[in-house]
């Protein structure tokens, strides 16, 4: 995804603060300059009902700012044997992730916060192979009893990282007898290959460096978020979905260290 926007349009969201350019600091910047990584839209209304309550949130789509150029020099390198490295880029580059906040959320203190890998499978279709789609049901209605937090959806994180394609053979693979983890690596890929620094520096500047409690199970979250500048002073586990179906799913995310019962 390169964010491209007619130049009127952008010139007209820009002067209204609806779309911003950010830096690895989360900083806002100027679009054309050399620090502009992260370009974020919004907030754009998005009315929802959680719990029987209507809920307007207020939604943040971002994106990194890589530009044409960057990719077909790159896709260049391709011939030399850089497919993993055009691979990340391009992969990095074409998701547009999303922050659903709610309201009050750039002013609140350490609010609850959910940064949700994505699951076609789980969050789409129902799948009962994973907990991904109650976790994110669940999400939505805990942080609105909560009274405040938000959303970041990872658009980019299938599979941990593997992406749609490699995901679906390795469920056949699990039914071989593999679990989630050596599926990945049985196909020459990473266990998990998920990068959690955009949603960082996109959270560093909605909260102006504000802390967060985190809901998440996965201790790598909190490490990630907080080597990129994204204070968490509490970390809260969420259980949802357990079934007969992702047993091994769960235990074998318990055995790499998350924190499920």
């Amino acid at each position: 995804m390169f964010s491209y926007v007619d130049s009127s349009i952008r010139e007209s969201l820009e002067s209204e603060n609806l779309i911003r350019t950010l830096d690895r600091n989360g900083a806002i910047v100027n679009s054309s300059g050399d620090q502009a990584y992260i370009s974020i839209l919004g907030p754009v209304p998005m009315p929802r009902v959680i719990d029987g309550e209507e809920v307007t949130l207020h939604w943040f789509p971002f994106v990194r700012r890589t530009e044409l150029s960057t990719v077909l020099d790159s896709a260049a390198g391709v011939v030399h044997g850089g497919e993993e490295a055009f691979r990340d880029l391009v992969n990095s580059s074409m998701q547009v992730n999303s922050v659903f906040a709610f309201p009050g959320f750039d002013k609140a203190e350490e609010p609850l916060v959910r940064v949700h890998s994505c699951c076609m499978t789980g969050d789409v279709a129902g799948s009962l192979r994973c907990d991904c789609g109650p976790q994110l049901d669940v999400a939505f209605e805990t942080i609105n009893s909560s009274g405040n937090g938000a959303v970041v959806y990872m658009a980019g994180h299938e599979g941990r990282g593997i992406g749609l394609w490699a995901k679906a053979v390795t469920y056949l693979l699990q039914d071989r007898g593999h679990d989630t983890y050596e599926a990945n690596t049985a196909l020459g890929l990473p266990e998990d290959s998920r990068d959690f620094s955009d949603a960082a520096f996109v959270l560093k500047f909605l909260l102006q460096g504000r802390p967060i409690k985190l809901l998440s199970n996965n201790p790598e979250k909190k490490v990630q978020l907080e080597q990129n500048g994204q204070k968490v002073s509490e970390q809260v586990s969420l259980i949802a979905g357990i079934c007969q179906h992702n047993k091994r799913y769960l235990e074998a995310k318990k055995d790499r260290g998350h924190k499920i019962d």
